[in-house]
């Protein structure tokens, strides 16, 4: 738990960080995109676990992060749209997104050992969901 600890306040960090750099609007814009493709990437990872029958609980986890993917899809689609709804108060959504990322780092983590691997190759997903979505937004006059 420390170390989530340590890690939640690393990424909420991040984000203020960003926020001040880049601006708010960007920032959300990037991270529900991220957080979207981290999502669905964890959710078919749990569906595939449980085709394999590999634990009762994993049908459960594959529905839960596609509500957080479809959750985050959506508010980026209305995002990139220029729709202007939904959670975008400063600090309620930087804490509630860094928690979301947070969540998707840790199953990362223990997707990646449970392949027998070490080290930091577990962030690939993360990175790649932010450069994505960065683009996209960026792509999209963000």
């Amino acid at each position: 738990m420390k170390q989530a600890g340590v890690l939640l306040a690393l990424v909420l960090a991040t984000l203020e960080a960003g926020k001040s750099l880049a601006g708010h609007d960007l920032v959300i814009e990037t991270v529900y995109g991220a957080i979207a493709m981290m999502a669905l990437l964890i959710s078919a990872t749990f569906l595939w676990l449980w085709s394999e029958r590999a634990t009762p609980l994993a049908l459960g986890m594959a529905f839960s992060w596609l509500g957080t993917g479809l959750y985050a899809g959506g508010f980026w689609i209305v995002d990139l749209l220029g729709l202007r709804v939904g959670l975008r108060s400063d600090h309620t959504v930087l804490m509630v997104l860094a928690v979301c990322i947070v969540g998707a780092v840790l199953h990362f983590a223990v997707i990646h050992r449970s392949f027998g691997r070490h080290g930091i190759g577990f962030l690939w997903p993360v990175v790649a969901a932010l450069g994505t979505s960065a683009a996209i937004v960026m792509l999209r006059g963000g």
